[in-house]
């Protein structure tokens, strides 16, 4: 989109507002429009297309505050866009192009257009600055750097993965040169690069009244060059350093979980904020205990008379002391029981359950005084069959 355009077209007119407009019917009032103009309900109508374009851009200028107001002051400036240069001579009017206008180097019309020297590009600056100069006075517009995200792992035992744990970090990241200052030249004065002037971007159009921003290719997006480059860092201004830092891991981090960490990245350049730490938490497993999500579980051996006529068994659990839960009497094989707040910790501060199974233990040995008494066992309960009820149901399969 060209300086002309911007000055001339009527963005209001466009979306069909009042100049007036609130934020809220802005929006209201392109939705309603791209809807209607959006390529995919037009396919093939190539007007359709400009005009869908056309809204967009309305859009991107109406609905952002800071451009609309750049917007508003401009087209005040030369009476509503009602601007149009008329023959050379004085009377007020203008015989200059507006790109030597906005250079600061009018043509023509006298003294009449010098009242506008110097300011116009401030105007201007904050909507087409995408890699351009800075205005007169203001030096080269470097940008602040964000620092790059760090990853990392860590390995914690079982029981740190449930109650939490603090753990060193050692971390290698891209950090300001210390030979340099960061500037990236071994005297400490780089200049401004010439190409993106010291913005770090540069603008490419890609049709439409569109443009797309890139970083610098010869500065590699930091704005600065470098005469004499630092031996460390080769001219970037960055170079890899080491740091220890203490990481407080949350309780009931689960194996394979990744944890960030906002701004304790690598830091940043010319103030820009920190990047982030991402941890991998990897946790080794227990010899008694398991987890599922906020739950522990453990299994826990009973033997046959327990499981035939109940019993208070006692429970292990991790890092505190034991319950004691009731087994029912005819407790089968396999079943679970739950001891309630003896689990991992959850995100509010609670704690899951410990969920207990039970495994009837079949001796290998028996003394003689036992095996007599199953034998009676045996005996007493001849009559039933456990299996009776398997046989029937494969018959009516």
């Amino acid at each position: 989109m060209s300086t002309k355009d911007f000055v001339e077209k009527d963005y209001y007119k466009v979306l069909g507002v009042p100049k007036d407009a609130t934020e809220a019917e802005i929006k209201k009032a392109y939705r309603k429009l791209a809807r209607e103009f959006h390529p995919d309900a037009n396919k093939g109508d190539a007007s359709a297309e400009e005009r869908f374009k056309e809204i967009s851009e309305a859009n991107d200028i109406l609905g952002d505050a800071k451009k609309r107001k750049e917007y508003d002051e401009a087209r005040a400036l030369f009476g509503n866009g009602g601007f149009r240069p008329g023959p050379g001579g004085g009377g007020g009017s203008f015989n200059f192009d507006l790109g030597d206008l906005f250079g600061g180097q009018p043509q023509g019309g006298g003294g009449a257009a010098g009242g506008f020297g110097g300011g116009l590009g401030d105007v201007f600056g904050g909507l087409f600055n995408r890699g351009g100069a800075a205005g007169p006075g203001t030096g080269p517009r470097t940008q602040p750097r964000r620092g790059q995200d760090i990853e990392s792992e860590v390995t914690l035992s079982f029981t740190e993965a449930v109650d939490g744990a603090t753990v060193p970090l050692r971390m290698s990241s891209q950090s300001p040169c210390k030979a340099c200052s960061g500037t990236g030249d071994k005297n400490g004065t780089p200049r401004v690069c010439p190409t993106c002037v010291g913005t770090g971007q540069v603008s490419r159009g890609s049709g439409g009244g569109f443009s797309l921003t890139d970083p610098c290719a010869d500065c590699k997006g930091r704005g600065l060059i470098a005469e004499t480059p630092c031996d460390i860092c080769k001219g970037s201004g960055r170079a890899r350093s080491s740091r220890t830092m203490q990481v407080r891991i949350p309780a009931g981090v689960s194996d394979g979980q990744r944890i960030r960490l906002r701004g304790k990245g690598a830091p940043g350049e010319r103030g820009g904020p920190g990047g982030d730490l991402y941890v991998v938490v990897h946790v080794d497993g227990h010899p008694v205990f398991g987890r599922r999500d906020d739950n522990l579980t453990v299994t826990v051996p009973v033997t046959f008379a327990e499981a035939a006529l109940g019993a208070d068994i006692k429970v292990p659990t991790l890092g505190g002391p034991p319950v004691t839960l009731k087994l029912p009497p005819g407790t089968p094989n396999g079943r679970t029981m739950r001891a309630r707040g003896k689990g991992a910790v959850r995100k509010d501060g609670t704690r899951g359950d410990l969920l207990v199974t039970v495994e009837v233990e079949v001796p290998s040995e028996l003394s003689d005084k036992a095996r007599e008494a199953l034998e009676m066992f045996r005996d007493a309960t001849e009559s039933q069959d456990p299996r009776a009820a398997l046989f029937e149901s494969a018959k009516g399969a």
